[in-house]
């Protein structure tokens, strides 16, 4: 009960600037909203007139806060014990000084009166991490990471920014975070953010589509989120108290509980700090675990650091199952075998250095083991295992798959000459051709297809598409341009191009691609610093020339311009800092101090020298710079010594200045072959007495030392220390063969044997010498006379001395003697048909030839006879008959023939 009432009498004695620190609330917040500027009247271009009436109105309340806690300093109906009432007195006595204080330095930071006050943000912070201390004290102190970013931040005044409404974040708005990038939000913008994600998404979409199955996504980040986890109350960070009640001595949004999130990676422990924004730090529990190789033994390490490496080769068996890993002590898997090896390919014909760690390798020969059918051999590359049975045994189908043949590997399945009848590309058609081999083709029956808008139908062959030539007019999903693409279907294709609209930060433009509505806020972030740069704020882009920097009550650790270790603390300010007013103290030359005050980086002001053409001409602005004035001279003798250390002599103290003595340096340069040549000089850096120093001459010597025997080589690096290194300029050689041009390191051919260099030369392709019989020697690239050239085994046509029969014998038969062709009576019978034609084409021409010389004869005779001329031809004139001419015997003759025979008949009756 004592505790209570204590508490409560310190809570009621606290003055009324101080009971709304850190959120906004009470006196405080209504004295700052009192003195705000009224409507229209900007608070950062206000007149003097302003300024001063709200100095005065503020002068005014904190009159009237100071009266009110001198009233407040007995409480009635409250009796306090003497010790109460003393320790009452002195935490009223220290508020009244503090309020004092306040009040002077209010006055001239007015300008950030607005702000919110800042929180002790050392004492909140390490009450925070208290817990995450403790666990981590047998290990030192540990590193929280970005989550101490994030905590100060948080308590900073102006240090997180909606970016949505792009406004300041107080401590007592109601927020949400992402959890994924941690930027926080007021939970009404992030709630109409998602209501206007949706509607957008519902307008662009074709369909009814439900606005309960649309995702949203954090402005930041783009973390895509459920229409179910849409922020609906406010929470504090670790979600266990809703709503949490604003506290000075917690973390702005905090619950003030244990955070107890699982840790990520997770390793089964908990965060330990307070409820907390932004991550949580790595596990600080300490565990005993070994390295990554398990040699060395175990160490007491953090869990959120238990993976460390001993710095010991790994010597853990490769994969290769001969050699050691090398590699220091690593995590995951060894690397492959950097070692090699000669190793036989797989069929076992060839071999090859290669590296270890990849042994299995294929020559390009091919296996051409006789398979178990004993016609076909294996067409298999080289390969490991039986070649299996014959590709072309056992029972095979047609083409078409209608017909089965039972046949020997050795013929060819045929055809069965039926109908192809196979299912073509187009689905809808079969093939009509024989049954055949290879791809049926394309289909070719004539369809009647639309376009695909719809507009135009037209008879094509099935396999072609028909699109016609209309454009689409539709606008796309940017509502700003026409789609414009032939035949479109009606589904136009997303809008393509950038939106490069000017964001509202005004220094970028917008990346994304061209959309509705207005643009998404700019997602950078812009850190303002404080002279020192130990106070920073971080604010949204595009608010960096109307954001001040931020107050830094920290002292100013800018180095001192003088030779001082030190300055005189002041607070961390910008521009120039005061003078040093400290004792110069400076050791001179001769070893003496200087007793004057520190003249060193003075702030002089400096009239520059400029001709005026006349008085109306304005005078130059001087301009301030940081001049150093020398200490004043001093007469003491001293010794002085050359700058190479050579000779010492007695000068006064203010002339004693080490000068070279003009000899040579000699020290023993660093190729230790030759010295130093300079004039007498300082000498930097030097191991001992005898030995250059780094501003010694460098030895620019070309290398003059002795090369290996066979090398004809320089070495390459100037003048050094030791040995030479390998040489590794090429030799070009040509191979064995003298077909290929080869390089070879100087350094791997005068170290090779014999056998290495025969190696070396060789192009290990195929010999292109002809052996003695005429054919390709078959052996690789080697040195010397081909191998075994009476071995050749290539096939050779041997005919008979007819040249009608022919007969094939190996190379080595014929070069021993054995392959020979006699003739036989099929030879005779051919001479003898041979000799028959010969001789009837003879007489055939013979023939041919008489004929031809009796027509020249003739021919000749004709042309030596004289010409005969031609009759005259003679006009005749033809009469033409009359049509009783032509025709009268055909008309007189019936007319007679019918007189006579009327005249008969007239006689026959008369009579």
């Amino acid at each position: 009960m004592q505790q209570w009432l204590e508490h409560k009498i310190y809570m009621e004695s606290i003055p009324v600037y101080l009971a709304g620190r850190g959120r906004g609330r009470g006196n405080a917040g209504q004295l700052q909203s009192s003195l705000r500027s009224p409507p229209g009247v900007s608070t950062k271009n206000g007149t003097a007139a302003n300024e001063s009436a709200r100095k005065e109105k503020m002068n005014t309340v904190s009159f009237q806060n100071s009266e009110k806690l001198k009233r407040n300093q007995h409480p009635k109906g409250v009796t306090l014990p003497d010790c109460t009432e003393s320790r009452f007195h002195d935490a009223v006595s220290r508020h009244q000084q503090a309020a004092q204080h306040h009040l002077e330095n209010v006055a001239d930071d007015f300008d950030s009166s607005d702000e919110e006050e800042e929180l002790n943000d050392d004492e909140i912070l390490t009450s925070v991490v208290k817990n995450f201390s403790v666990t981590s004290v047998e290990m030192g102190p540990t590193d929280l990471g970005n989550t101490e970013e994030y905590i100060v931040n948080s308590m900073k005044s102006k240090a997180n920014v909606c970016l949505v409404c792009i406004e300041t974040i107080k401590r007592v708005d109601p927020v949400w975070s992402c959890r994924r990038c941690y930027c926080m939000f007021h939970i009404s913008c992030i709630q109409k953010w998602v209501k206007d994600g949706v509607y957008q998404q519902i307008l662009q979409s074709d369909d009814n589509t439900s606005g309960e199955n649309l995702p949203w996504n954090c402005p930041k980040c783009r973390c895509e989120y459920t229409q179910s986890t849409c922020p609906t109350r406010y929470e504090c960070f670790c979600g266990k108290e809703i709503d949490p009640v604003p506290d000075p001595w917690l973390v702005p949004h905090s619950c003030g509980q244990v955070c107890d999130k699982p840790l990520k990676p997770q390793c089964g422990h908990f965060c330990l700090l307070l409820c907390h924004p932004g991550p949580c730090p790595p596990c600080p529990k300490t565990i005993s675990v070994t390295c990554f190789c398990s040699q060395s033994s175990p160490q007491l390490r953090r869990c959120g650091s238990k993976k460390w490496s001993c710095g010991q080769p790994c010597r853990k068996r490769l994969s290769c199952g001969h050699h050691q890993c090398k590699t220091l002590c690593h995590d995951g898997d060894c690397p492959p075998c950097p070692e090699t090896s000669i190793q036989p390919c797989q069929c076992g014909r060839s071999t090859a250095v290669r590296p270890c760690a990849d042994a299995v390798w294929q020559c390009t020969e091919i296996c051409g083991v006789l398979l178990s059918c004993g016609h076909h051999t294996c067409e298999k590359v080289c390969h490991t295992g039986p070649c299996g049975n014959c590709p072309r045994s056992g029972k095979r189908m047609c083409p078409c798959k209608k017909t089965v043949f039972d046949l020997p590997c050795t013929e060819d399945v045929p055809t069965c000459m039926d109908t192809c009848g196979k299912l073509l590309k187009c689905g809808k058609h079969t093939c009509n051709e024989r049954c055949h081999y290879g791809d049926c083709g394309l289909c070719r029956e004539m369809v009647r297809k639309k376009c695909r808008c719809g507009k135009k139908e037209r008879e094509i062959q099935c396999y072609k598409e028909y699109l016609c030539d209309t454009k689409c007019t539709n606008l796309r999903d940017c509502a700003n341009h026409t789609c414009k693409r032939k035949c479109c279907d009606g589904n136009c294709p997303p809008c393509d191009q950038l939106c490069n609209k000017l964001l509202s930060c005004h220094n970028h433009k917008c990346s994304s691609r061209c959309h509705k509505g207005r643009c998404y806020p700019c997602h950078l972030t812009i850190k303002i610093k404080c002279s020192c740069g130990g106070t920073t704020i971080t604010i949204p882009c595009g608010r960096e020339k109307v954001t001040k920097p931020p107050k830094c009550n920290k002292k100013c650790r800018k180095p001192p311009d003088c030779h001082h270790p030190t300055r005189i603390p002041h607070r961390c300010h910008f521009g120039y800092c005061p003078p040093c007013r400290q004792i110069c103290d400076k050791t001179l030359m001769c070893g003496h101090h200087c007793p004057a005050i520190c003249h060193t980086a003075v702030l002089t002001k400096i009239q520059p020298k400029v001709q005026r053409v006349g008085p109306w001409e304005a005078q130059p602005t001087p301009e301030l710079k940081l001049i150093d004035h020398p200490c004043p001279p001093c007469q003491v003798p001293t010794n002085v010594t050359c700058l190479g250390k050579h000779e010492t002599v007695s000068v006064p103290c203010s002339l004693a200045q080490v000068t070279s003595c003009h000899r040579p340096c000699g020290r023993l340069l660093d190729c230790t072959n030759h010295a130093c040549q300079l004039e007498c000089h300082t000498i930097e850096g030097a191991v001992d007495e005898q030995t250059a120093g780094t501003n010694c001459q460098k030895c620019e010597e070309v290398c003059s030392k002795v090369r290996p025997e066979g090398c004809s080589h320089q070495c390459l690096l100037p003048c050094h220390p030791g040995l030479c290194p390998p040489c590794t300029q090429m030799i070009r050689m040509r191979c064995h063969c003298r077909q290929l041009v080869l390089h070879v390191e100087c350094d791997q051919w005068t170290h090779a044997d014999d056998t290495e260099r025969q190696r070396l030369q060789s192009c290990h392709s195929a010999c292109p010498k002809t052996l003695a019989c005429g054919h390709q020697c078959k052996a690789t690239c080697h040195p010397g006379p081909c191998p075994s050239p009476d071995r050749c085994v290539e096939k050779v046509n041997v005919r008979c001395k007819c040249k009608h029969r022919k007969r094939n014998f190996l190379c080595n038969e014929v070069q021993a003697g054995y392959g020979k062709v006699d003739c036989d009576d099929s030879c005779q019978q051919l001479k003898e048909r041979l000799k028959q034609e010969k001789e009837e084409k003879l007489k055939a021409e013979a023939e041919a030839a008489r004929r031809r010389e009796e027509e020249e004869i003739a021919e000749f005779k004709r042309k030596m006879e004289p010409k005969k001329r031609k009759p005259r031809k003679q006009k005749q004139v033809v009469k033409e008959a009359h049509f009783l001419q032509k025709y009268g015997k055909f008309i007189v003759a019936p007319l007679l023939a019918f007189v006579f025979s009327v005249f008969a008949y007239y006689l026959l009756n008369t009579s």
